[in-house]
């Protein structure tokens, strides 16, 4: 996660808050690195915690993390003489509602469903009149639909049920119970008007020329515009009149 912040000029030291959708390892296996990182590049004599917004047992997680990572603080405080104190965290749990407004951008909350993995959440982010809505690992749901409503561009995980469905492994098969297939997260992007649907966090990997193949199966569903958000893939968005 760091790299790709710092690869678009954003070091940890200058990120505002992380978002958490939901507590599976694959989205919280970086937290560690960002809650170190951001507390010793961060220079400023006072500085100000870092929030944390996710679902409730986000604040279990953290904690957990500092403490697995309480060797490594221990010998930073020791070796730096102006690092007196562990990493300043302030942890928000949500389930819905507004959770953020600083700065010119606010940050809304709505259920998910990623069930058994309970609660999850997506974040509608809005600023300077364009809206972004992160949706996270779900399968269609009408709050989500609520929260993406008119909104800007839609960032949605697609997994490719058509292939997931013909591995052997019952395991393999399972991530289909709880993840959007390209075919729903296009009609979740249709039925809430949204503007442009980014796809992202693809299952399987998206390999070399295939892009156009997952576009396609996205505009049997949704006629906007259509990203494959790789990382770093920059998507710029604007209010709609």
């Amino acid at each position: 996660m760091l790299q790709r912040a710092a690869a678009v000029g954003v070091g940890a030291a200058g990120l505002s808050a992380v978002l958490l959708t939901h507590l599976h390892s694959d989205h919280i296996a970086e937290l560690g690195d960002v809650l170190i990182t951001s507390w010793v590049t961060n220079f400023a004599a006072d500085p100000a915690p870092l929030p944390i917004i996710g679902p409730p047992g986000t604040a279990e997680v953290v904690e957990a993390t500092l403490k697995a990572f309480g060797h490594d603080i221990g010998y930073r405080i020791a070796h730096h003489a102006d690092l007196t104190t562990p990493p300043p965290i302030e942890v928000h749990e949500y389930t819905a509602g507004p959770a953020w407004d600083r700065d010119g951008v606010t940050i809304r909350v709505a259920p998910t469903d990623h069930r058994p993995v309970t609660p999850t959440i997506g974040f509608r982010i809005e600023s300077d009149g364009a809206s972004v809505v992160l949706a996270g690992d779900t399968v269609p749901c009408d709050s989500l639909d609520q929260l993406a409503a008119g909104a800007d561009a839609l960032v949605h995980t697609v997994i490719r049920k058509d292939i997931v469905t013909q591995i052997p492994q019952q395991r393999v098969k399972d991530i289909c119970d709880y993840h959007s297939s390209v075919q729903e997260a296009a009609a979740t992007a249709n039925r809430a008007g949204v503007g442009t649907l980014v796809m992202t966090h693809y299952v399987p990997a998206i390999g070399p020329g295939q892009e156009e193949q997952w576009r396609a199966l996205a505009a049997t569903e949704f006629s906007g515009r259509i990203e494959v958000g790789n990382d770093l893939h920059r998507v710029e968005v604007h209010p709609r009149r």
